[in-house]
């Protein structure tokens, strides 16, 4: 007999330690593990789908924040992420919560398997993905073909080199848009919480994370990323992707049981936490719309109104402020009143419309990219509850003008990726935009963070293979090793 309830509470069996992660509000939902005898793969969605938009906006609000100097904590005397101080155990829950991860969409892709429903087993390729894609991109090499198969008795799993892993997630996704083109959306049931079982936007959610890992690799020129990404964008109907920020892969959390927001309390949200300088200063500059959205303003020690300001990210230690800088606007995450909903992003329109603009400037093709680079910027702004589109008028100031350079896209795309997840410090690494101030308290020799470090149990569990993967890395498990991708 098989028991659901181990894809949501499982050990974490990958050479790690025995980590039991719960999924929060979803153990018992519609689940009787005493009495299931076969597992239909709908009923796994929703608890996977929720944890991935929840840990999602966690993730960047904790961790991203600070490293691209959207946000800190302030009083901040101690070290801190955005001084670069990356603790060994930094990665810990990435790598705990994404191979739980994958662990769920084994379960599922068995279950899919065991039914003989296609559409799930491409609902399986296009999460494990995305998963596997965010770890990777996080860490390096990582065990992959190995990964989830304790029960065929392998403990210490080898760590596939990143380059395998991505070609291997690109088949993937290649296949699982086969198999949405030719399978009848009838065959999809279940709560699925993201698209309501449609088919064609699970397609386009699979064919826009394609473009994206595609991307990813656009410095290897054994991956001709750019050539097989103009393939897809003039092939539409062989790959349809995000046309609108309603197909997005953005869940729709209402605050109620169980889909509860990330945070309980808008004191979480907003608790020693304010916004950075060089965000608040980008959007000023720009005449952003967002800005009530994203923060409050801030106040001198009069109480006198001084717009929107932050302090500077990696500050000296022992700095001091006077006046109560801008903090961010908990209604945009934890609205006062329950059953609002609000969005949490796994990937957004916006970020396809920047990925085709990219393309379009690689190639030349300068009035492509601005229409596409206009509509990412739109879409980035729209993509939020309650945000108007500004229209042209928005163009017409200088610094947000299209001027044919990839940090005029990079500058909006790091805007659009506000709250998902590591989104903006993977495409820092890749492209080196937006350009972020340095300072002298900033460790690693004012150096972002390539990596995080492997999980800290590894050498203790699994030592041969941790060896022989940090032994490939330039500087060791250091967060200044570059990944594949990187270099």
């Amino acid at each position: 007999m098989k028991n659901i309830i181990k894809t949501y509470i499982l050990p974490v069996l990958l050479g790690t330690s025995l980590t039991v992660v719960s999924c929060n509000h979803f153990e018992d939902m519609n689940i009787d593990p005493n009495n299931v005898e076969t597992i239909a793969p709908g009923s796994l969605m929703a608890p996977l789908l929720y944890d991935m938009g929840t840990f999602s906006s966690n993730r960047n609000y904790d961790f991203t924040w600070q490293l691209m100097q959207v946000g800190l904590p302030y009083p901040a005397t101690a070290l801190g992420v955005h001084r670069y101080d990356i603790t060994p155990t930094a990665g810990n829950g990435t790598w705990n919560k994404g191979y739980t991860w994958l662990r769920s969409i084994r379960e599922m892709e068995l279950a899919a398997t065991d039914s003989a429903s296609y559409i799930y087993q491409a609902v399986t390729k296009t999460l494990r993905a995305y998963t596997a894609g965010m770890l990777t991109d996080a860490f390096g090499d990582i065990p992959f073909t190995e990964a989830m198969k304790y029960d065929e008795g392998i403990t210490t799993p080898v760590f596939d080199e990143q380059q395998d892993i991505y070609n291997a997630l690109i088949s993937g996704l290649e296949e699982a848009n086969e198999i949405y083109t030719e399978t009848d959306t009838s065959r999809m049931e279940g709560n699925d919480i993201l698209y309501g079982t449609s088919t064609k936007k699970w397609q386009k959610f699979n064919n826009s994370l394609l473009m994206r890992m595609l991307l990813r690799t656009s410095k290897r020129a054994e991956m001709d990323a750019y050539n097989r990404l103009r393939e897809i964008i003039e092939d539409p109907e062989k790959y349809p992707v995000f046309t609108n920020n309603s197909e997005a892969a953005i869940l729709k959390i209402n605050g109620l049981s169980p889909f509860e927001y990330a945070w309980n309390r808008h004191q979480d949200y907003t608790l020693n936490e304010v916004k950075a300088e060089f965000f608040v200063d980008m959007l000023n500059a720009y005449g952003d719309p967002r800005r009530p959205f994203f923060m409050s303003k801030a106040t001198a020690t009069d109480g006198t109104d001084l717009g929107y300001k932050g302090i500077p990210a990696a500050h000296a230690p022992t700095a001091t402020f006077p006046f109560t800088p801008s903090i961010p606007n908990s209604d945009l995450m934890v609205p006062r009143s329950p059953g609002t909903v609000i969005h949490e992003i796994i990937m957004s329109y916006a970020e396809v419309e920047f990925i085709k603009s990219e393309v379009y400037l690689h190639f030349g093709d300068l009035d492509k990219a601005e229409e596409a680079y206009k509509k990412g910027t739109i879409a980035g702004i729209t993509q939020w509850v309650g945000i108007s589109s500004p229209g042209d008028a928005y163009f017409e100031n200088p610094l947000t003008a299209f001027n044919g350079t990839l940090e005029r896209i990079m500058n909006q795309k790091y805007l659009a990726l506000y709250m998902c997840d590591y989104q903006q410090w993977f495409e820092y690494r890749r492209t080196g935009f937006p350009v972020l101030p340095k300072t002298e308290h900033m460790l690693l020799d004012g150096v972002i963070p390539k990596r995080f470090m492997y999980h800290d149990r590894l050498p203790i569990t699994n030592p041969e293979n941790y060896r022989i993967a940090v032994d490939k890395l330039e500087h060791g498990d250091s967060p200044l090793s570059k990944v594949w991708w990187e270099k």
